[in-house]
């Protein structure tokens, strides 16, 4: 069994050793920019994590890592333009420091890429594979658009938030340690299994990224904290707020909407979260689907010992500041 940051240098390895093409430059610098910007890397981690844990060959799998990885940076340029962000990871974001219709361009080609490194993967499991693949990235799509579409709703359920979540975040996770699996020679079961193990764990994660968005330490989260309460932002906490509210709890929560002394609606949120013990109730969520993550990763049959770095991680990646 590989150790998580074992893997990790594989993969960083790998990245460094891709050649993209040289001309245009303009279309393929900006790839290998975004490319070097780092990051976690968690998703690749996890794929090859899957294929441990099912006895699989890493070197065989590099290539199933490399499209996970590529596709989620592709995704990341997108969602960049579309939120104006003007960084990423520290640096400029690719449409700053270039311009919005070459990281489109960038973008798409990056996808291409991603296909491109998938087809190198095994012959016979390359059907599957690329099932998996594609299965996924469209979910990641259909999760954006939710979310945008979200933006402009009144009227969102918490059941449609969390399928927001889920395909938006959860579905790449998933899939990832799905294409690990199945690159591994896993049964069909086993993959399955892991699926719901890494999806379920992907939903856990953003439910807990919404509570410490609140209620986390901004030196240990490493964002800024209540970014989601000065954009109004639809998460768990704040429909489940408005779900429970009364009329005039939901009334001042309303007013608080447009309120432009961010300390003080900062403030006023967050004391009506503690008084309906919201963060509790969103705890309690992200328990039940950690509880189903780990309830998948218990049904498959495999030696307990060979689960242990996989545990290991996820409890980590659970474990931020509380």
């Amino acid at each position: 069994m590989h150790s998580p940051s074992e893997l990790l240098k594989q993969i960083e390895t790998a990245i460094v050793e891709i050649e993209y093409p040289t001309y245009p430059a303009t279309l393929y610098e900006p790839i290998s920019y975004m490319m070097s910007l780092g990051g976690k890397r968690i998703r690749p981690t996890m794929l090859l994590m899957s294929v441990d844990l099912f006895n699989g060959q890493i070197e065989p799998a590099i290539p199933a890592a490399l499209a996970i990885e590529t596709f989620h940076n592709f995704t990341l340029i997108h969602d960049d333009i579309m939120d104006n962000a003007p960084l990423r990871r520290g640096k400029k974001t690719v449409h700053e420091k270039w311009n919005v219709n070459t990281a489109i361009l960038s973008g798409d080609v990056m996808m291409v890429e991603a296909n491109k490194h998938l087809t190198r993967v095994d012959v016979s499991v390359l059907k599957p594979a690329l099932d998996t693949f594609n299965a996924t990235a469209q979910g990641v799509c259909e999760g954006q658009q939710l979310d945008m579409e979200f933006e402009s709703r009144d009227d969102v359920s918490i059941p449609e938030y969390i399928d927001m979540i889920r395909l938006k975040t959860a579905v790449l996770v998933g899939g990832a340690m799905k294409l690990g699996a199945i690159v591994a020679g896993a049964t069909a079961d086993h993959a399955g299994l892991i699926y719901s193990f890494g999806e379920n764990l992907g939903i856990a994660f953003q439910l807990q990224d919404d509570i410490l968005d609140v209620f986390g330490d901004p030196e240990k989260f490493g964002k800024q904290i209540a970014g989601d309460i000065i954009a109004n932002k639809k998460t768990f906490l704040l429909l489940k707020l408005q779900e429970l509210a009364n009329a005039d709890d939901l009334t001042e929560l309303t007013s608080q909407f447009n309120n432009a002394d961010l300390s003080d609606k900062i403030g006023n949120i967050t004391k009506m979260y503690k008084s309906y013990k919201i963060r509790e109730i969103a705890t309690a969520e992200m328990k039940a689907y950690l509880d189903k993550a780990f309830d998948a990763l218990n049904r498959i049959d495999v030696p307990e010992s060979q689960k242990s770095q996989l545990i290991s991680l996820s409890l980590e990646l659970m474990n931020r500041e509380k």
